[in-house]
């Protein structure tokens, strides 16, 4: 029976059909640290497509097979291609859960440098505020303020105090930047 009308158990079952290197980029390779609330929304996309999304484009495969020539049968062409998408995020989100290190903000002990999870407000060069999150690859939302920890702008901020100066490279170049408040929600 074609993988497409099999069950798979769970999130945490080994995904031996993917090829991690084609599937990963080389960024989010090593670390994956997570908040609690990102391996949640990881979690819930995985059951959303596992348990809702995909049982029904099994479904549809199903009834178009049914019908004979697939050949010239869009439903089934178009159906083929979904699973196979679905699939392949499944197999991506299923290693990133695996791999992810929560870190809850909350819970951090040191609270007067810049590390994970740290809501920093920073002042740039033309005097203007702006404040960012740094969280997890998993969880950017750049409208939100909401950055990757890997990203330059965090990784220029990392240990960083209030009242430091630091420096990053961005598009326009070279910045400098002040850190005006750091605060752990």
């Amino acid at each position: 029976m074609s993988k497409a009308f099999t069950k798979e158990d769970d999130y945490l079952e080994d995904d031996q059909d993917f090829d991690e290197d084609k599937v990963v980029s080389p960024a989010l390779q090593g670390k994956n640290y997570i908040t609690p609330a990102g391996l949640e929304q990881l979690k819930s996309r995985y059951k959303q497509l596992k348990y809702g999304e995909r049982p029904e484009v099994v479904k549809t495969v199903s009834w178009a097979a049914e019908n004979g020539d697939r050949s010239e049968n869009a439903d089934y062409q178009y159906g083929k291609r979904r699973l196979r998408a679905i699939d392949r995020e499944l197999g991506f989100l299923g290693r990133r859960i695996r791999s992810a290190e929560v870190i809850d903000p909350a819970k951090v002990l040191k609270t007067d440098v810049v590390s994970f999870g740290a809501t920093v407000t920073i002042c740039n060069e033309d005097d203007e505020q702006k404040t960012y999150q740094i969280i997890g690859a998993d969880e950017v939302d750049i409208s939100q303020g909401k950055i990757s920890w890997q990203s330059p702008l965090a990784a220029a901020l990392m240990n960083a105090k209030e009242g430091d100066y630091v420096q990053f490279r961005s598009p326009k170049g070279l910045q400098e930047i002040e850190v005006i408040r750091i605060t752990f929600k």
